[in-house]
């Protein structure tokens, strides 16, 4: 399945990007922007982004200042469909969703053949509720949890075999998770269940049960160690050791909304040093923040651990997503960098180094680096990852040290090369501004 936007009116015409996988793609005057349309003025800088996760595409206006038009309405946000024109200023570009179908022609050589997805009819796996759903084949097997039971098995999730459930630790966007007694053995593991929100083909259920397979392999004592993974009735599940701690969000706001510099030095240099390694090992966590550094102990013995190592990544590059870094709350969109709002599908370490900064200043301050509040909608967060210079820490919380505070203000500038080389580096510049205080 693909996505192709061609370019069908203005100075650009017969320009024509296409995407076979999910990938973002912003539109404005701006050289940050993946469409740089410098010389129609009725654009703004950053005017519009696209989430495309064939063969979904969703649109948001970024707050341009003479808007966004879909089929010459305008919008603030949509649902591309194949067939749609998106239009601003002079430039209009076409929606196009195919999907490629293997014909053996006469000699028996598979041809590609350029078709519109099939619709096709698919049953929730729980309620059996039928559903319609976009495929590459006419014949294709999907997979899919209605939105109804989606909600339910959040709240509720279903037992895991060989695990006794105890109860429920939290939802989220992706799934449940909940504290768990594995019969075998007795111990306590947490475990979490994985509710796709669109179909998906087994193909898909099996590239991300791999690429799990492959995260699982990091064995480091700050990052949270997998224990197995598995699908039972279509539910994808994770099975990891259990923290009897709390996250680092849930520890500053018990702490009245932030933590004192030394807290959050011992926290931050753990998360680092899971870094430094899983870097080393060719991983990017990709989604670095207060909610995925879990704390056990008491300071000063503090243990921090790093967990969903890769897991975002996998859940959405296989297919297991719907549109959803720029269709939802713009949380996790406020910790990326400018480069990894760019192009999130090749996320280098930079970018972990500049969330680590994002989450150390949170936990310092309780406030966002960039003057933005807890409230402020996608378009907000995405121009001021863009155009906003960060609030000082000093300015924030004037007794941090200012060699601390320089530690993780470097982290993050909004140029890949000002930041931190590696994780290492920040680390050990954060370790010897602490023993100079």
């Amino acid at each position: 399945m693909r996505v192709t936007l061609l370019v069908v009116a203005g100075p650009q015409t017969g320009r024509q990007f296409t995407f076979d996988q999910h990938d973002t793609f912003m539109i404005g005057r701006s050289e940050d922007a993946h469409f740089c349309l410098p010389h129609d003025r009725f654009f703004s800088r950053h005017h519009c982004i696209l989430e495309i996760a064939p063969p979904q595409c969703f649109l948001r206006d970024l707050g341009s200042t003479n808007g966004t038009f879909v089929n010459g309405i305008r919008v603030e946000t949509a649902h591309l469909k194949h067939g749609d024109r998106l239009q601003g200023g002079e430039t209009v570009l076409e929606v196009r969703v195919e999907s490629d179908m293997a014909n053996a022609g006469s000699s028996g050589i598979p041809s590609i053949e350029k078709t519109e997805p099939s619709i096709i009819t698919v049953a929730c796996l729980n309620c059996g509720v039928p559903s319609k759903a976009e495929a590459s084949r006419p014949d294709a097997k999907l997979t899919y949890v209605c939105d109804d039971c989606r909600e339910k098995l959040r709240k509720n999730p279903q037992p895991i075999p060989n695990y006794q459930m105890i109860r429920v630790l939290g939802q989220g966007g992706m799934g449940s998770v909940m504290l768990a007694r594995a019969v075998s053995d007795g111990r306590a593991v947490a475990i979490k269940t994985l509710l796709p929100e669109v179909a998906v083909s087994d193909q898909s259920l099996k590239r991300f049960m791999r690429e799990i397979e492959v995260a699982a392999s990091l064995q480091h004592p700050n990052i949270v160690s997998y224990i197995e993974h598995g699908t039972h009735n279509g539910i994808v599940y994770l099975v990891t050791e259990y923290i009897s701690g709390m996250d680092a969000g849930r520890l500053a706001k018990k702490r009245g909304g932030r933590l004192n510099y030394q807290e959050v030095v011992k926290i931050i240099e753990q998360t680092l040093a899971a870094l430094e390694f899983a870097h080393t090992k060719g991983f990017v966590h990709r989604d670095i923040k207060e909610q995925n550094i879990l704390v056990d102990g008491n300071f000063p013995k503090y243990v921090a651990k790093l967990t969903d190592f890769g897991l975002s990544k996998s859940y959405k590059q296989s297919g297991l997503s719907g549109v959803t870094m720029v269709g939802d709350v713009a949380g996790t969109i406020a910790y990326m960098p400018p480069e990894q709002v760019r192009d999130f599908k090749e996320v280098r370490p930079p970018s972990d180094i500049y969330a680590v900064g994002m989450t150390a200043y949170s936990l310092l301050t309780g406030a966002h680096a960039l003057d933005i509040g807890p409230k402020a909608g996608i378009s907000e967060t995405v121009k001021a990852i863009f155009e906003k210079p960060i609030v000082p820490i000093s300015r924030r919380v004037p007794d941090v040290p200012l060699r601390i505070a320089a530690v993780f203000e470097t982290a993050l500038a909004k140029q890949v090369d000002l930041r931190w080389r590696t994780a290492g580096e920040m680390r050990e510049a954060l370790l010897r501004a602490a023993s100079s205080v």
